[in-house]
């Protein structure tokens, strides 16, 4: 009789941005798929999802992945349900509608790597300042990368994992990195990310670093982080017309409250209209403008309008599912006037 590890990750209730959450559950004679996968509870009044006289919670798992960095073990996301079966109020993945797969994601995950002895990005000086951004970004050698070691051991791990990892690179700061993620299906995204911020979070344990999500964790003139979510339908990919996309552009305008809402927390801090961001205050969209709200990428145009576009709005924190939620709402009604008005 073998044993296999099954990690269980979960969000919890914490309300700026929910935190990961883990357990070990060991299986004998486990074959490595989903559906082998009990559903299990957890003390959800220790996670801020339940009162203490009624505190079970349950984990429904949803994706299932290799664990490399532990022997005989796999990664299991899974989403929180009340212990009567129903989406708990914390399950933004419950929120997505997106039963056919239709919509495409590809998010761009920027984080920094945190010092806990300077309570500072890694490469910050314990005193004073670093020098200014510029050859930090995608930049190289022992002055400008800082982290790199655990940065390619965490890439390795996606891969090993069989996430859809699809680069990382440095950013404009000291310590501050980003991963992609793609998926066909806004769900299978949203898992994947989270299952790659845990094995992140988990790497960082083992170099006594912390990562840090926030989107603007330090003052001056730096960047903050981001999470720019891609994304596209068959209206877009097929579009062909330039129409098509303001259309869809101009459709997030009047919901942007609604949009920011879900973007994550603080982010009038990194939306100010400077370092390659819109102010939090206005709403833009234009071709190849890291500057706007919604930039339409270059490569759609120069592929006759078939494509996809870019959400920059969402910071570092902001949750994967209900970032995926909103704009699935938000372009589902735009595709449905679109069609309606190319038929009328």
């Amino acid at each position: 009789m073998s044993k296999t590890k099954l990690e269980y990750i979960w969000l919890d209730g914490s309300e700026k941005m929910q935190g990961l959450r883990s357990k070990t559950k060991l299986m004998n004679d486990f074959n490595g798929t989903l559906d082998e996968c009990p559903v299990w509870s957890f003390d959800g009044s220790s996670t801020g999802q339940a009162e203490g006289g009624s505190s079970d919670c349950l984990l429904k798992p949803v994706f299932i992945c290799p664990d490399p960095q532990r022997h005989n073990a796999y990664l299991v996301m899974t989403e929180v349900l009340t212990s009567d079966g129903q989406p708990h109020s914390t399950n933004g993945r419950a929120t997505i509608d997106d039963d056919d797969n239709d919509f495409w994601f590809g998010f761009e995950q920027e984080y920094f790597l945190w010092d806990y002895e300077t309570n500072k990005p890694l490469g910050f000086p314990k005193e004073g300042e670093p020098a200014p951004q510029g050859p930090y970004y995608c930049g190289v050698g022992g002055k400008h990368a800082f982290g790199r070691e655990l940065v390619e051991e965490h890439m390795d791990a996606c891969i090993e994992a069989g996430l859809n990892i699809e680069g990382i690179n440095a950013e404009v700061a000291p310590g501050q990195w980003e991963f992609q993620i793609f998926a066909k299906g806004a769900r299978s995204a949203g898992d994947q990310i989270h299952v790659a911020r845990y094995m992140l979070e988990r790497t960082a344990e083992s170099y006594g670093l912390g990562i840090e999500y926030h989107p603007k964790p330090v003052e001056g003139d730096w960047n903050g982080s981001g999470m720019h979510a891609n994304f596209s339908n068959s209206l877009l990919r097929n579009s062909g017309k330039k129409e098509d996309y303001e259309k869809v552009c101009e459709s997030f305008r009047p919901v942007t409250k609604e949009h920011m809402d879900v973007y994550g927390y603080d982010n009038h801090l990194r939306l100010t209209g400077l370092h390659e961001t819109q102010s939090i205050h206005e709403f833009s969209f234009g071709i190849s403008d890291r500057g706007a709200s919604i930039r339409i990428p270059i490569a759609t145009v120069e592929a006759g309008w078939k494509g996809w576009l870019e959400d920059r709005r969402p910071n570092s924190a902001a949750d994967p599912y209900k970032v995926a939620a909103r704009i699935i709402k938000t372009v589902k009604e735009a595709s449905v006037a679109v069609l309606e008005s190319a038929h009328a």
